[in-house]
């Protein structure tokens, strides 16, 4: 779900036509701050809308469905997870798409996305969750933000912070260890990716949204969080998510594709 051109150098037009447009963006010049920002505008539009919509239309699900017994899971699944999957289908060719702080960590460990890049595109993401956040409590009336706490991640009834970590851990490896199978691993269904990668949000928030709220992105609690004030056990949803992308950057990245050459 991000730019992955070996060593950010421009595959040809016949590779091109045969990879998924999240694995084809274009690399940019990084000589300057200036000339960073100016080239790479588009890309960072786009990671800073994709991050916007999953936020808008995710943490929107939560506030419109939430009860005394909590949210509507099922709506939250599919609402999260489409927002990705249209968002890799309508930009993924632009920017790669990634729209997830944890994710372009991890292509960094894979030098798949260059660590300079990398950092422009997390504050992107960053500054579309916080404007996603903040237009839904100008949208929802404040008695409907505050009962779901602007959908900010909490660790569920009857579990512990230990339990939510690992649930966090577990959800991010599999998002990352699909993108990289769908949208890394040229051997992989390319055509499919977007809905793959959706398809796989969904499932991690079906299994453990009540447990964590499978946020399976820092940037998907920072909005809420920053918007909201509401910061406990924050670490959680940054070093839960981080350390399943690590991880399953390194199992397919240098232990599948060890062998392989772009």
């Amino acid at each position: 779900m991000a730019e992955t051109a070996k060593d950010d150098t421009k595959p040809s037009a016949s590779t091109a036509a045969a990879e998924p447009a999240i694995v084809t963006a274009p690399a940019k010049s990084l000589q300057s701050s200036k000339t960073v920002i100016g080239d790479l505008f588009p890309e960072l539009l786009v990671e800073a809308i994709g991050t916007f919509a999953l936020i808008f239309m995710g943490v929107g699900a939560i506030v419109m469905t939430n009860t005394a017994s909590g949210p509507n899971l099922i709506a939250v699944g599919l609402a999260h997870g489409l927002a990705i999957a249209l968002m890799v289908a309508a930009a993924g060719h632009i920017s790669g798409g990634a729209y997830n702080p944890a994710v372009c960590v991890a292509l960094v460990v894979a030098r798949k996305l260059a660590p300079l890049k990398a950092v422009f595109f997390i504050i992107a993401e960053l500054v579309g969750a916080v404007l996603a956040a903040w237009l839904l409590t100008t949208i929802f009336p404040a008695a409907m933000v505050t009962a779901a706490n602007l959908g900010v991640p909490s660790v569920g009834n009857g579990f512990s912070q230990q339990e939510a970590f690992i649930a966090e851990i577990v959800t991010t490896f599999f998002l990352v260890y699909v993108i990289f199978g769908v949208a890394i691993d040229k051997r992989g269904p390319a055509s499919i990716a977007a809905l793959c990668i959706g398809l796989t949000i969904s499932m991690d928030i079906f299994a453990t949204g009540n447990v964590s709220g499978a946020a399976m992105n820092p940037a998907r609690w920072f909005g809420p969080a920053l918007v909201q004030h509401s910061w406990d056990n924050g670490i959680i949803w940054i070093a839960g998510p981080l350390a399943g992308a690590l991880l399953a950057a390194v199992v397919y990245f240098y232990i599948y594709l060890r062998n392989q050459t772009d």
